[in-house]
């Protein structure tokens, strides 16, 4: 079951669910769920790994950063990929999953967010992947929403989040055993 605007913000205000929402989030969103914002872009630079108990993610040069009141617009390149990070963190509980969709706009606009699934007991900022699919740059503002987080019901027993990205870490400093 998808939880409905007034039980997330229920839920943001006794559990903080979501940190750092924006005042429309907070005041009037829409559909069943949250807008969330880019706060960080990272270039992807260089070979990642992906064994069966090894990884190596490539290395990140940060391009932007979000500061509130300030307005900084990026220059996504054609054919390139990136690395974003949300504004706002997640604390998910132990009955509660999450699923992250883009915002049409981007879509429209031939840029890609590829956004999945957040685990219960997930703690932390969101890392996804941009892809800019045409021929043309695609300019983005740091702070624009890019996202849509919907909240889950996780009804009988789930397992808790362990993984190693706890926290939001964007990149592996190097190979490392995965759990």
């Amino acid at each position: 079951m998808v939880l409905g605007i007034e039980e997330l913000h229920k839920l943001v205000k006794e559990k903080q669910l979501v940190e750092g929402l924006s005042q429309r989030e907070l005041e009037n969103p829409e559909g069943a769920g949250f807008d969330l914002r880019v706060g960080e872009i990272y270039e992807v630079e260089g070979q990642g790994f992906l064994g069966v108990t090894e990884r190596e993610t490539p290395s990140m040069k940060l391009l932007a950063s979000f500061k509130e009141g300030e307005t900084q617009e990026v220059l996504l390149k054609s054919h390139t990929y990136y690395t974003v990070k949300t504004v706002e963190d997640v604390n998910m509980p132990d009955d509660i999953l999450a699923l992250m969709t883009p915002r049409s706009t981007l879509f429209r606009s031939g840029v890609y967010c590829f956004g999945g699934q957040v685990p219960p007991g997930y703690k932390g900022g969101l890392t996804m992947g941009m892809y800019n699919f045409r021929d043309t740059d695609f300019r983005l503002e740091m702070g624009a929403r890019i996202v849509h987080i919907m909240f889950f019901a996780v009804e009988g027993k789930g397992n808790m989040y362990r993984g190693q990205w706890q926290g939001g870490r964007v990149t592996t400093n190097e190979k490392e055993t995965q759990v």
